[in-house]
């Protein structure tokens, strides 16, 4: 039998008093109240609120909480999870909590860098998008609407089951949610001939700070605009995006070769940066660097792995190889043919063979505590830069990674303005740096300080004023904003390493949309108008 709305008030307000105190429990029982109001829906949302005295709250809480390190920090636990069914019930948890002073986290796929999807200083309820995932193709036009709740490996599972040459420019990991990644950019393999996932979208749904849901035409080109790279979360709830697919061949081909410094790798990645964002636009050649005790004589040493993708045939690829990059030494037996589907679960690093249903898995086969960093890289980094690469991830073997990503293609024809995404023509790759670690402490403060000498170490290399970062691999080391509401100057300090000029843009279309600032977080895009000036705090 199911609860009456009578009893299921009184049951989340005697558990308030005894969690967080009599008023908070009076307000957050206005919420539900304010929930109620909506009869229609009543019952069916309070089936899909999870409070810390359900059974259920905390798996569902670490359950897409990719990143175990925000989630030890001390701040707090939502109040509540709430998973809604349908949209208007977003449109009510919305409304009810700008009503009672409830922050919002959206999470789709939990891997926000920061945990910003599922943590915060202030009272928030985290709604959670899992059951919003509906994904509906047009073959008539190579167009697809994916709710937000989707990951990266539903979607590509579904375009593989309509067509094996149709095929979507986004990242690799195959648990990472559509409504986060596509709203800070989105690179994949296939990304310098197709551009980024935000290069690919043609419309989108989202409930805005009134509750109303809005389309492509109805928010206008300059909300439209910004929600594409300039991080969704600050202006509204994303619910689905419109996506054009592309075209690839029926067989793509793949490879990985590993070198080692006693196989000249130091000079094989320098001779790289020369090619990496020239080479054919149908080439991608990504970069895992990373420390590791030799096999031959147990010391350390650097290994590098280029990992490759390229949109047609292995003897085609050979041959730019040849003519591009031949000190790599690529081989006809390094190539492996195989469709575009497939690809993705090679660069998932899934055994060969796997069923393509494991792409549906939502979960990830483990959780870390880890800590990441970004940096783009504008000129050649010199043998010795990279010697001093080196040194430094010999202090961490088996726990830290470097990856090179290159850009160019159709990255350099994109302008730095059509969308908030600037990191365009310029950049010879991105820099992503990651450490991880088993549990906090001592432990963690260790691995902490060597990521942030390490990127100290890397000013001298990457690009400058601003030293440039990319949104989704978030990074609050960059600045945050005071609490509440922060100043214009305060917000830029990281707003413009992640969107440069068009950070002011963003600004001025969040004043217009929100202007009190309802939707924010410790790196969400400012309103002028949310109770101080432009010019300082």
């Amino acid at each position: 039998m199911k609860p009456s709305n009578t009893s299921l008030l009184s049951f989340l307000f005697i558990f308030l008093c005894s969690y967080s105190g009599v008023a908070l429990a009076g307000t957050y029982n206005e919420f539900i109240q304010c929930l109620s109001s909506y009869s229609q829906n009543f019952t069916s949302i309070s089936t899909l609120i999870y409070t810390p005295n359900n059974s259920s709250y905390q798996p569902i809480l670490l359950s897409s909480a990719q990143n175990l390190r925000p989630y030890s920090s001390p701040l707090s636990d939502p109040l509540a999870i709430i998973t809604p069914l349908y949209e208007s019930q977003i449109q009510e948890i919305v409304q009810c909590s700008k009503l009672h002073g409830f922050e919002i986290r959206v999470r789709s796929g939990g891997h926000d860098y920061e945990g910003l999807s599922y943590i915060s200083e202030s009272p928030f309820v985290i709604v959670d998008l899992r059951n919003l995932r509906s994904i509906t193709i047009n073959t008539e036009n190579n167009t697809l609407w994916v709710q937000a709740g989707a990951t990266l490996g539903e979607l590509y599972y579904s375009i593989a089951e309509k067509s094996r040459t149709l095929a979507f420019p986004a990242g690799v990991c195959p648990t990472v949610g559509v409504g986060g990644h596509f709203s800070g950019g989105g690179f994949g393999m296939i990304s310098r001939k197709y551009g980024l996932a935000i290069d690919n979208i043609i419309d989108a749904r989202v409930v805005d700070v009134n509750g109303r849901i809005l389309n492509r035409e109805s928010m206008g080109e300059d909300l439209f605009w910004a929600l594409r790279g300039g991080g969704g979360a600050s202006f509204g709830v994303i619910l689905a995006w419109k996506i054009n697919l592309v075209y690839v061949p029926q067989n793509v081909t793949v490879f990985n070769v590993t070198r080692t410094l006693e196989q000249n790798v130091t000079k094989l990645v320098h001779r790289w940066q020369y090619i990496a964002d020239k080479i054919n636009e149908n080439l991608v050649i990504r970069l895992f660097l990373r420390s590791v005790n030799s096999s031959q004589n147990g010391d350390k040493t650097i290994e590098v792995s280029f990992t490759a993708m390229f949109i047609g045939g292995a003897d085609t690829l050979l041959r730019i190889m040849q003519e591009s990059f031949s000190e790599l030494g690529l081989l006809r037996e390094d190539c492996i043919e195989m469709s575009w589907i497939e690809s993705i679960l090679y660069m998932a690093q899934f055994p060969r063979g796997s069923p393509l249903d494991v792409l549906l898995n939502r979960n990830s086969q483990g959780r870390i505590f880890f800590k990441g960093k970004s940096d783009y890289v504008n000129e050649p980094i010199s043998e010795k830069g990279l010697i001093g690469i080196w040194e430094r991830l010999y202090e961490e073997v088996g726990s830290s990674e470097l990856q090179f990503t290159p850009y160019g293609g159709r990255m350099n024809e994109i302008s730095e303005s059509e969308l908030p995404f600037p990191h365009r023509s310029g950049n010879i790759y991105m820099i992503h740096y990651v450490v991880d670690w088993g549990e906090e402490g001592v432990e963690a403060r260790r691995h902490m300080s060597w990521i942030r000498r390490l990127y100290n170490y890397m000013a001298l290399y990457v690009s400058k004023s601003p030293r440039a970062a990319y949104l989704n691999y978030r990074d609050l080391d960059l600045g945050v904003n005071n609490k509440g509401n922060t100043s214009y100057a305060k917000a830029s300090i990281w707003g413009t390493k992640y969107f440069k000029n068009n950070f002011n843009r963003l600004v001025h279309v969040k004043t217009k949309v929100d202007p009190a600032n309802f939707f924010r977080n410790e790196q969400s895009i400012p309103s002028l108008l949310s109770g101080w000036k432009k010019q300082g705090d």
